[in-house]
């Protein structure tokens, strides 16, 4: 089911990348060159059969000149109920200091911690335990002198 869901996601993301280009009177060839990628590459994005990572998205929308955001949300890196300026996952992908494995990690790991939230605050508190028991703790350290001898 999540794999329809992306292609969906990324079917609407080709279908609005197109769409503005058109409107912007830009080739295909065109929106390639000034948003430094590919041309056979650009047009997989359009028809839905590559999902661009952030920083390309970036890219394209400053070559378009439209809002990066509303392609994250497109592209469904952000989500659309996010606050706009105090979203975590704008931060995120709009760091530069971080690679875009980087990114989608703690995009990754923020979405966890959103989905776990959202488990106990409904009353699924199963799930939740199962999540915390998994987690790491200090005194698993703390007990091991050898990790302590550094």
């Amino acid at each position: 089911m999540a794999k329809g869901k992306v292609v969906k996601t990324v079917g609407s993301l080709g279908d609005y990348l197109k769409e503005q280009r058109v409107s912007a009177r830009l080739s295909l060839r065109q929106l390639a060159d000034q948003a430094g990628v590919s041309n056979p590459y650009l047009s997989q994005i359009e028809r839905g059969l590559r999902k661009p990572s952030a920083e390309v998205l970036q890219q394209i929308a400053k070559a378009l000149r439209i809002s990066a955001e509303q392609l994250y949300i497109r592209a469904g890196i952000l989500s659309p109920d996010d606050g706009v300026g105090g979203s975590v996952e704008l931060a995120i992908v709009s760091d530069t200091g971080l690679t875009e494995r980087q990114k989608q990690s703690l995009l990754d790991v923020y979405a966890s911690f959103l989905a776990l939230n959202a488990a106990e605050s409904d009353g699924s508190t199963e799930v939740a335990e199962a999540a915390q028991e998994d987690a790491p703790t200090n005194t698993e350290t703390e007990s091991n002198p050898v990790a302590n001898e550094g």
